[in-house]
């Protein structure tokens, strides 16, 4: 991928939220909500300090993350939907 986010930006790709309920149900496409769960895709740099250091990020291309429901600008690379959010929006690593 020719992307790469800047300071400490991360490019994330959804993961495809179940079919199914727990029960059995088959969820509709029109009922389903986004996805908060997704993929690291390519990590910025990092954030810096006031004094010029830099914060290295705690994430890293490959891990599992949970985002707020709103988080993140989405933007299409290569015919993809991706969404482009700051390191902060994201809630925790699945492990």
């Amino acid at each position: 991928m020719a992307f790469k986010p800047l300071h400490d930006r991360v490019l994330v790709r959804r993961v495809e939220s179940e079919e199914k309920t727990k029960g059995g149900l088959i969820i509709p496409d029109s009922a389903k909500e986004k996805p908060a769960e997704g993929e690291i895709i390519s990590v910025g740099e990092g954030a810096r300090k006031d004094s010029g250091e830099l914060i290295a990020p705690a994430v890293k291309a490959g891990d599992r993350v949970l985002f707020g429901k709103w988080s993140g600008t989405e933007v299409t690379v290569d015919g993809e939907e991706l969404l482009i959010m700051k390191e902060s929006d994201i809630l925790g690593i699945i492990g």
